[in-house]
């Protein structure tokens, strides 16, 4: 191996290594995003998404705080996406659950948990803004092609155990944790629909800019 190949190729291991840096910090940062949006959707106290409104409901019903609920939920459906697809559980999405519910309880409990709108405007702001907010961070920790959010995994899940589209998909998982939401007494209400019909164009619409911003750090 001469001199000049030599350097190549520590360049080429140098720039994959910076690659999967910037990878971890795009994944990382997205669900940090995405968890200070979830939150404020909830303190927004207008009805959250079907799924956090589970983990609230389950919260307010048996205790451990919303972020542990997020962990649990998650697994529960790691082995559920397993079962349907009759394969081995990913349980590299743990990696996923265990973040975004320890953002979760940060937000909660450092910064957001100061919130407290009970004027209907102030309500709708908050919780069209934590929209917009998750919107970037499910946008930008895709990027990095890390294992998927359990939630986002099962609507794949759905789509090839029976054949339908992602969007037929996405609704039942949504109805589904819409149903239990209910029977823990969640918190259901205009919000709710607000995230369900809002929240895949909001992902939409940053996806090709976090596509991009990732495009000049991210080895594809």
């Amino acid at each position: 191996m001469n001199e000049r190949s030599g350097k190549r190729m520590y360049g080429e291991r140098r720039y994959k290594g910076m690659s999967l840096f910037y990878r971890c910090l795009f994944y990382v940062g997205g669900l940090f995003i995405l968890a200070f949006g979830a939150t404020l959707t909830i303190k927004a106290n207008l009805g959250a998404g079907p799924w956090d409104a589970l983990n609230v409901g389950l919260s307010h019903l048996v205790g451990l705080t919303i972020g542990s609920w997020i962990v649990i939920v998650g697994i529960i459906l790691i082995f559920v996406n397993a079962l349907l697809l009759r394969k081995k559980p990913n349980l590299l999405s743990l990696a996923t659950v265990f973040i975004l519910g320890f953002f979760v309880d940060f937000w909660m409990a450092h910064l957001v948990n100061r919130f407290h709108y009970f004027m209907f405007m102030s309500q709708l702001i908050l919780l069209i803004t934590g929209l917009i907010i998750i919107g970037l961070g499910i946008a930008l920790y895709l990027q990095s092609e890390f294992p998927l959010n359990p939630i986002d995994d099962f609507m794949v899940t759905i789509q090839e155990r029976y054949g339908v589209n992602l969007m037929i998909a996405k609704l039942i998982g949504e109805i589904l944790a819409l149903l239990f939401a209910f029977l823990v007494n969640g918190p259901i209400g205009l919000g709710t629909l607000i995230i369900a019909f809002g929240l895949g164009p909001a992902i939409q619409f940053f996806h090709p800019y976090c596509s991009k911003l990732t495009g000049k750090f991210v080895m594809k």
